[in-house]
Order: C-alpha cells, then structure tokens, then sequence
C-alpha cells in the first residue's frame, strides 16, 4: 500500500474520532457555566481567543473575568451540534440553551452559535467564537 493511501485511511478514521471529542469539548464548555469553572475555560480558550455576542466584542481575558458575573446558571446544554471538518481546523454549530436566575428573575436564553477549534499540538482549542442570543418572545 502506498504511503498517501495510509495517509488518507488515517484521516479518514480520524475524522469521527476529532468530531467526538469536539462534541464532548463543547459539552465541557456548557457545564464549566454551571459550575462557574474558570480552569475549565483557561484549558480551552486558546491564546489570543476572540468571542462576539450580537454587537459586543470580549478577548480572552474579558471572556475568563464574564464567568463570574452576576447570574446564577443552574442548566447548560447543547442541542443540535454539527461538526464541520477543515483539517486541523474545525467549526461546531449549534445551540446553546442556558437556564437560571439573575437580578432580573428567573431565565432561559437560546444561543445560536458558531465556535473555531484549532487542532495544535495534538489538541484542540477554541480560537474563536460567535453567539446570537435570540430574544424572548413576549
């Protein structure tokens, strides 16, 4: 068998092996919120991260000081996840529903996101990331 053959079956058998653990990776990210777990969120928040939420862009620090704000989330989950493979270079779509209370009563708020992994060193790190919060009906 040639070399470039090995070399396709291998990133081929790879590819759900990286999707997987991306799922899992955004899952951790959902419960770090709960659980206001900022190691969480230094291990997968690559350097120079940038994150934007409708019209408000934060860098990385901006994003590990937002942890503990002043909202109490007591569910976090992802729904609908799709993993789109380019290489070393990954984008997760999904939603994001976040339960809990604040100064301004109880709530439930659905993010449609978009999130940038990039393989490095054998692991993956979230480069960057957009979230449309969809506003409450009435």
């Amino acid at each position: 068998m040639s070399a470039w053959m090995v070399v396709v079956m291998l990133a081929v058998t790879q590819q759900p092996v990286d999707s997987a653990a991306l799922v899992k990776l955004e899952d951790d990210w959902a419960h770090a919120l709960v659980r206001r777990d900022t190691a969480t969120f230094q291990r997968l928040l690559a350097p120079g991260f940038v994150y934007s939420e409708n019209d408000v862009t934060m860098n990385r620090d901006d994003v590990l000081k937002s942890v503990s704000g002043t909202d109490t989330v007591t569910a976090a989950e992802n729904e609908d996840m799709k993993v789109h493979r380019f290489g070393t270079t990954a984008l997760v779509t999904g939603w994001l529903v976040v339960r809990g209370h604040g100064p301004g009563g109880a709530f439930e708020r659905r993010y449609r996101y978009t999130d940038t992994w990039v393989k490095r060193g054998g692991r993956w790190q979230i480069v960057g990331a957009h979230d449309y919060l969809v506003p409450s009906s009435p």
